[in-house]
């Protein structure tokens, strides 16, 4: 067999260099946002720019730079990220328990499966050669999984941390015009990306390497043992999406509620008491809650890959630069994206508000081009000409050039996905605006046309998933699915950068009205906002459709590993799980929404019983009790987060031990077909209601202003619509995409002992 062009050496210096890299860039950025003060400042006037306007402040040109205006978005901007500290710390106090608790599982159960001997043991794929023992892969399973639970825990937090950090500086950025103020946000959000997407990749890369310590030449079991790391960032994002989102939500429902509907007050109005809880919940829920699953979806097709790479020839052979293929893609993803931010933040810089938004569009056509390129370099390199994959109990002989089209094809159907989950969310285009127009006869034809819009908007992506998965099986079997799935996530630095500064602006925005700045500034953070809901959409389409083809790889790899020869849903085992599956998406969908409308009920509660005994705070003269509102996202979230979870986590461990690994394959195949589903049309449905709302608002064209201004009868149909729409795209949608694959990695992770100890209930029967 032929070797790749580039030696052990070089892989071993490139992809921690492009860590190290991603690491070193995310600083920059943070220091380049740092250098806004959150200090009253006098900049020296008629000073141009290179953008030719004025870096005078519009406070100053009005007459009213008042430097208590500075002090007081410090003062929110303090209190947004102490909120949003306390929340994450006492819901990782309740996450470190089950993390300890899962560790202690995963050790029992892949301990046992060989009666916790200590011997070296027949391989699983090649029974000739000897492995090391199973007590072995259950200790550095649990290993892995620890690491992965607490690289994900990092990723959210750091990433929450950054976005309280950046919120009031865009706020202050805007009075110097949006270019700054775009600036400043997308800085920000680049922190997050790269600083994420560099940290996975090292860690895993630094575990493989203490891991090949102890099992040398078995690469079958290192590999085995490394989808622990899959395991344990999925777990983490489960309950961070999960937590993140009710929390969020609910402030907002409640918030919306009253605020607007009943009180008719404008948004983030610093008289609203659920108004800090509102802002918190953006950054635990959108930012801490995001990042920790995209993280997850990274780790898992990275392990998936690996997985399936170590039982074909580059495992066999043990030639490490092919093995770790999918850690070089993510490799040169770091640089591909380090070249894309540059056009936003220093090569363009955006003058007018309708250049927001093409802008953001450009980052993801720029990556995606730039990344087909970086892709075909790498499968030259560090590919050998031709190869073998395992194929369910076959080598399939593959080329490094299939090998590129399975990347290749993976990340343009992310950018297919982006663009249509734009298209119907975006109010640029007739899908949103139609649904604006609906609420001229009130907020049940809103709805209506806002669900029918949801199930329209997934026929496009549901083909590109489907072609990517056709392709990249006919290429290269389970492996070429692992590497699509990777392709859609290769450029994840840019894609969370897009997606974090979305609540980023939003946070602008209310800081901005709180603290009572010139509507100018927030029209212009409006704008920041409207675009980031857009893109927002679009990162939860990416993390939809790429969990669709990890779940997949994952699948096959479980598929492999439990040595099922195949999976026939004629056989009664397996059709009880497939429909058991199917049924699992609206399960937690109903868990999650119930939670979300219960802490939302005491929220609107709350929020009436200030207004009406608070004496004053209507007319602005009393402050409200905004800690209390906190403090009722914060228990509802930590309480409700718990079923949930349980149900994602304890059904592969209660289908595989009881009814064995045919049902447990039916179980994870309908999850994922029925899940995938409804993941994007909740997310599309939400995101629409929300910007046909924000179309009526904005009233830019002269059809809007035919249905606004605020407060009118289809502004609050708009209003009711968007309400509804929130807990769907901003906690149910977005957690279903970890539901699908944290079940397909904990199956995969728990194969030998489902295999050897499994389907306890057809033994007995």
């Amino acid at each position: 067999m032929p070797s790749a062009l580039l030696p052990e050496l070089g892989t071993e210096i490139l992809i921690p260099a492009c860590a190290v890299i991603g690491i070193v860039f995310s600083l920059v950025q943070w220091y380049l946002v740092s250098c806004v003060k959150l200090l009253p400042e006098r900049p020296q006037a008629n000073k141009a720019n290179k953008n030719s306007y004025s870096d005078s402040l519009i406070e100053e040109e009005e007459g009213l730079n008042d430097p208590g205006v500075v002090a007081k978005c410090a003062e929110i901007q303090t209190a947004i990220s102490e909120g949003a500290t306390s929340f994450l710390f006492t819901e990782y106090q309740y996450v470190g328990i089950f993390m300890v608790a899962f560790a202690i599982i995963i050790f029992l159960f892949l301990g046992s499966v060989n009666g916790f001997s200590s011997k070296i043991q027949p391989c699983t794929y090649d029974k000739e050669k000897m492995c090391k023992p199973a007590l072995a892969t259950a200790i550095f399973s649990t290993v892995s999984f620890l690491l992965g639970a607490i690289t994900s825990i990092l990723s959210g937090f750091l990433g929450m941390k950054i976005a309280t950090y950046a919120n009031a500086r865009t706020t202050l950025e805007a009075r110097k015009g949006v270019g700054k103020a775009f600036i400043a946000a997308f800085r920000s959000g680049a922190v997050m990306g790269f600083l994420l997407a560099a940290n996975g990749l090292l860690v895993l890369y630094i575990t493989i390497n203490l891991f090949r310590l102890y099992y040398g030449s078995d690469w079958e079991g290192l590999f085995e043992s490394i989808t622990g790391y899959g395991l344990g960032g999925s777990s983490m994002a489960l309950f961070g999406r999960v937590g993140g989102g009710i929390y969020t939500k609910a402030a907002d429902v409640g918030a919306d509620l009253v605020g607007k509907v009943e009180r008719n007050i404008p948004e983030d109005d610093p008289r609203n008491p659920a108004v800090i809880a509102d802002n918190v919940g953006d950054n635990v829920g959108d930012i801490a809650g995001m990042g920790s699953d995209l993280f997850g979806s990274y780790a898992e097709s990275s392990c998936a890959a690996l997985v399936v790479a170590s039982i074909s020839s580059f495992g066999i052979n043990h030639e490490f630069t092919p093995m770790l293929y999918p850690l070089l893609v993510s490799s040169v993803g770091i640089l591909v994206c380090l070249i894309t931010t540059l056009f936003a933040t220093d090569f363009f810089e955006i003058k007018a508000v309708k250049e927001i938004e093409p802008s953001l569009k450009k980052q993801l056509i720029i990556s995606t081009i730039l990344m087909t390129g970086g892709i075909a370099i790498v499968s030259w390199i560090g590919l050998p000409s031709s190869f073998t994959i395992y194929n369910f109990g076959t080598q399939k002989v593959v080329k490094n050039w299939q090998l590129f089209l399975c990347v290749a094809v993976g990340l343009w159907a992310g950018l297919i996905i982006g663009f249509v989950t734009e298209y119907y969310t975006s109010n640029a285009y007739s899908p949103v605006q139609d649904v604006a127009d609906s609420c001229r006869t009130g907020a049940a034809t809103n709805v209506i046309f806002g669900l029918a819009l949801g199930y329209k908007s997934v026929i496009i992506p549901i083909f590109a998933i489907a072609v990517s998965i056709f392709v990249s099986f006919s290429f290269a079997a389970m492996y070429g699915i692992a590497v699509a799935a990777l392709g859609m996530l290769s450029t994840i630095a840019t894609g969370l950068a897009i997606d974090a500064y979305g609540p980023i602006s939003d946070n602008a925005g209310g800081i901005a009205e709180m603290a009572g700045m010139s509507h100018r500034i927030r029209e212009r953070t409006d704008a920041l906002d409207a675009a980031g809901n857009t893109t927002a959409a679009i990162g939860k389409g990416f993390a939809i459709g790429s969990a669709a083809l990890v779940s997949l790889a994952l699948f096959g790899a479980f598929v492999s590993r439990a040595a099922i020869t195949t999976v026939d849903v004629l056989t009664p085992k397996v059709f009880i799980g497939l429909i058991v599956g199917a049924m699992l998406p609206y399960w937690f969908s109903a868990m999650t929404m119930k939670s979300v409308g219960s802490a939302a009920l005491k929220m609107v509660e709350e929020v009436r019983r200030q207004f009406n005994t608070i004496p004053g705070l209507m007319e602005g003269l009393a402050k409200p009790d905004y800690a209390t509102c906190v403090k009722i996202s914060t228990d509802a979230s930590i309480k409700e987060m718990i079923p949930p979870g349980a149900l994602v986590m304890l059904t592969p461990l209660i289908v595989g031990t009881l009814f064995g690994v045919e049902t447990l394959s039916g179980v994870l195949a309908g999850s994922l077909v029925s899940g995938v589903q409804i993941a994007i049309s909740a997310s599309n449905t939400g995101g629409a209601w929300d910007n046909a709302k924000k179309y009526i608002e904005a009233g830019a064209s002269e059809h809007a202003r035919t249905l606004g201004p605020k407060g009118s009868d289809p502004h609050k149909a708009a209003v009711i619509g968007d309400t509804i729409g929130d807990p769907l795209k901003d906690t149910s949608g977005p957690s279903l995409n970890i539901l699908i694959k944290l079940m397909a990695v904990e199956s995969l992770v728990f194969a030998p002992f489902f295999a050897t100890h499994g389907g306890l209930l057809f033994k007995i029967f």
